[in-house]
């Protein structure tokens, strides 16, 4: 402070011609006393918290009177929010400008309720913002927070929940900590952060508060945690120095006042020595506590000079008089030789100012608007009317010098720009960590500055509460990895919840997401649902499982046909193949072989061609298969009615040829329908969205419903005629009747049909192409085994009964 002003009054280019001068007074921490002290000074007289009659010390070169009849025009205080209220709102209908070094409170940026005041120090706001920020940064979503029972902690964290909402943080829990019941608060908030999932604890409370706080920590053994400091405790030396911040806060994480070197001033502290400046106080009772002696000189002076004062009330301790100059008594008195080179003691340590810098910074913005007022566009030239132009060193009025302090702008020393933002100052702060050495210790390392809203970091530079480099994790649930979505779990906070698997069909492929999005209708999800891809093509093929089997069933009834046929044919003078009309018989297991081999025209990849030939080849055999059956049966029932007599002539219309051209008639009707529907609308490819939604099925579409329906209800027509015609013949007394054979077989033919429909209906993608091609299987298995095969046994097991007399024997 001293150093700011002699800075100052040395300077040629700051107030020249000008000397400033000052009233230091200690208010005892007390806002009273401060007002008191204020009060005096602004009215023309000064007091001090040592006594009630306090003299005036004052500072100046060359002038050693009693100067207490000045009022002074600004004052630099109010180290406490509090005070710098009760200062502000006192001194504000005088228009006194106060000028705060530490005061923080958001409530002094008011511009209505507090229009003289101004500080040096950054609003609480700023820093919250600060560490909202850092929060955000390194997804700390879970934090836990501790605050003061007071406007400090309950505004801080009121903002951090401000600026973190809608950036998916919690609040984990909020512990006060009241001063008047440290102890239990402090113990009762140990056992939340104990009990807490979250792993990062936000501190906003005085460095003692935080001192009680890290001892119950202790006492419970939470040294895991990661701490977040306000500027109220991260610079602490005592907490530094403390072996239980050793133990409990390693790698603690903060914001703190800004720092910054002042050239020229650790020279100038280590220079003072009471011989040099015996009228300062401050220094004495330094000088006797650093090196136990007396330095002779007397406490009672005056010193001052006429043109500028100021307060700074400071938060110390001070003895009375009387007991001063008792323990001066009792020490010896100093050699001269002493000297504060080489002394480490935070008196003279310049390492980092922060409160120090501040008060600079103050001194210097009372300066520049001071020298402001007292510059005159022409001083020489209008010295008759100079009162009109510009003010006198002599005549300063508060509100004046309040108006250019609100203008104030100017480069400080150290090339920093200064200018007040109504009550407030461009925020700055430091970042700093606290670092464990290889001795065990702590120490407070710089790790990046904060500029308003612009976080400067060296991020690999920071120490852990770990040990390490790797950022601490703090979160209520692991973040949802892609193909997943969050869903929140009922009455708990936003990050507490749920990751859902995103449904077939639909992806997520970010972090965290909140929905999943629906693949377009042409593609799928992959397996980890977090991307569509193109959906397979889907088809009953030769190589798969149901393809091979159905392929292998299919050759087999066609080779089993084809034995039956050439073993017909071996035997074809026989008597059981003669029996019934063995052209018929042959030419039944023909259009048998057709029906087998039309089945594996439904194998494969569908096409054009291959969509209208499987249901021509497929309506045509069973037409021909079953036209064969119903002549053979009208041939048994033409048979037997002829042998009555009068009937005679009835066989004769049923011969060979009208045999022939009765199942040639039948079968054309077929071949008409088909003809007609395969030419006016026939089956097409077409791509179907399959049931397991990754396939596209390729399958022969029904473009005409009607077509495929003529063609199954004509074939079910022939059926159904012939099973009632077998049906009417099957007892029959003669072992050339085949109509038991054609009516148990055309039964299964029937059924196989029936069943055939509802299940081709119902069947999806290409389990449709399936169950038509297992239909005419079954149904040709059926019509082959139950006509065929009592001929065969006949022929080849039992060839004693293939004889005419055996035949004839009924």
């Amino acid at each position: 402070m001293v150093f700011a002003v002699e800075e100052i009054n040395h300077s040629t280019t700051l107030l020249p011609g000008v000397k400033l001068g000052y009233h230091i007074l200690d208010s005892c921490g007390r806002p009273p006393w401060a007002l008191k002290t204020a009060l005096s000074l602004v009215g023309g007289d000064n007091a001090s918290c040592n006594s009630t009659d306090p003299p005036d010390y004052s500072a100046g070169e060359g002038i050693r009177e009693r100067r207490g009849d000045h009022r002074v025009p600004l004052i630099i205080g109010g180290p406490s929010s509090v005070t710098g209220q009760i200062l502000s709102r006192t001194l504000g209908p005088l228009s006194v400008p106060l000028i705060s070094y530490f005061a923080s409170c958001p409530c002094l940026s008011d511009r209505r309720q507090f229009p003289n005041f101004f500080r040096t120090m950054p609003s609480d706001i700023y820093q919250a913002r600060a560490i909202a920020q850092l929060s955000i940064r390194f997804n700390w979503t879970w934090i836990g927070a501790v605050v003061a029972n007071n406007d400090y902690g309950l505004v801080a964290i009121k903002v951090f929940q401000e600026e973190t909402r809608g950036a998916g943080v919690c609040l984990a829990f909020v512990e006060t900590l009241q001063r008047e019941n440290i102890v239990s608060d402090a113990r009762r908030a140990a056992l939340t952060i104990q009990a807490s999932t979250a792993k990062v604890i936000l501190i906003f409370t005085w460095y003692t508060d935080v001192r009680e706080l890290f001892l119950q920590l202790a006492k419970i053994n939470v040294t895991d945690r990661q701490y977040l400091a306000s500027e109220a405790w991260s610079t602490s030396g005592d907490l530094l120095q403390n072996v239980v911040s050793t133990k409990v806060a390693k790698g603690v994480f903060g914001v703190a006042i800004r720092s910054s070197a002042v050239p020229g001033f650790e020279n100038y502290i280590r220079s003072l020595h009471p011989i040099h400046r015996p009228e300062d106080e401050f220094l004495r009772e330094f000088w006797e506590a650093e090196f136990g002696c007396s330095s002779g000189a007397s406490p009672l002076f005056s010193h001052s000079s006429p043109s500028f004062k100021y307060l700074i009330p400071l938060n110390i301790s001070t003895s009375s008089p009387a007991n001063r100059f008792s323990q001066k008594g009792s020490l010896p008195l100093c050699s001269g030789t002493e000297s504060l080179e080489g002394v480490k003691n935070p008196f003279t340590d310049v390492s980092q100012l922060r409160v120090a810098y501040n008060v600079y910074l103050a001194v210097y913005a009372a300066a520049h608007a001071l020298h402001s007022l007292l510059s005159c566009p022409d001083r020489e030239s209008s010295s008759g009317n100079n009162s009109s132009t510009c003010s006198s060193p002599k005549h300063i009025k508060p509100k004046e010098l309040m108006q250019h302090l609100n203008n104030v702008n100017f480069t400080t020393p150290q090339g920093e720009m200064f200018y007040f933002q109504g009550a407030d100052i461009p925020a700055k702060y430091d970042l700093v960590n606290w670092q464990e050495t290889p001795e065990g210790s702590l120490k407070l390392v710089l790790i990046g500055r904060v500029d308003g809203f612009d976080l400067h970091l060296n991020e690999s530079a920071i120490q852990w509460s770990t040990g390490s480099n790797q950022v601490p994790v703090s979160v209520c649930t692991e973040s949802c990895p892609p193909g997943t979505r969050k869903a929140n779990k009922k009455g708990e906070p936003l990050c507490c919840f749920d990751c859902i698997q995103c449904a077939e069909g639909e992806i997520s492929n970010q972090t965290d997401s909140l929905h999943c999005k629906r693949c377009p209708s042409e593609f799928w999800s992959n397996a980890k649902q977090t991307a569509c891809i193109p959906r397979q093509l889907d088809f009953l093929s030769f190589n798969e499982t149901l393809g091979i089997t159905l392929t292998t069933v299919a050759l087999s009834g066609a080779a089993v046909t084809t034995a039956v046929f050439v073993l017909f044919l071996c035997y074809r003078q026989t008597p059981v193949v003669r029996a019934n009309n063995s052209e018929l018989s042959f030419l039944l297991l023909l259009s048998l072989k057709l029906c087998f081999l039309c089945s594996l025209v439904f194998i494969g990849r569908p096409s054009v061609w291959s969509c209208r030939f499987q249901q021509a080849a497929f309506g045509i055999s069973f037409v021909l298969c079953v036209s064969c059956l119903q002549v053979k049966t009208i041939v048994v029932l033409a048979a037997f009615r002829s042998a009555r007599p009068g009937a005679e002539a009835l066989i004769r219309w049923f011969g060979r040829g009208q045999q022939r051209g009765s199942v040639c008639l039948l079968t054309c009707v077929q071949i008409t329908i088909c003809v007609t529907w395969l030419s006016l609308s026939p089956p097409v490819p077409q791509r179907v969205l399959g049931f397991q939604g990754s396939t596209v099925t390729l399958e022969c579409a029904m473009a005409s419903v009607v077509g495929f329906s003529l063609v199954l209800g004509y074939i079910g027509l022939l059926a159904c005629t012939c099973l009632l015609l077998a049906f009417l013949a099957r007892k029959l007394p003669d072992k050339f009747n085949e109509a038991k054979l054609i009516t148990f077989s055309m039964l299964i033919f029937c059924a196989v049909w029936v069943a055939f429909v509802p299940a081709y209906i119902t069947s999806p993608g290409k389990y449709t192409v399936a169950v038509e091609i297992f239909a005419i299987l079954a149904s040709s298995y059926g019509l082959l085994l139950c006509i065929f095969t009592p001929k065969c046994f006949i022929i080849l097991l039992t060839p004693e009964k293939n004889t005419k007399k055996h035949l004839m024997a009924r």
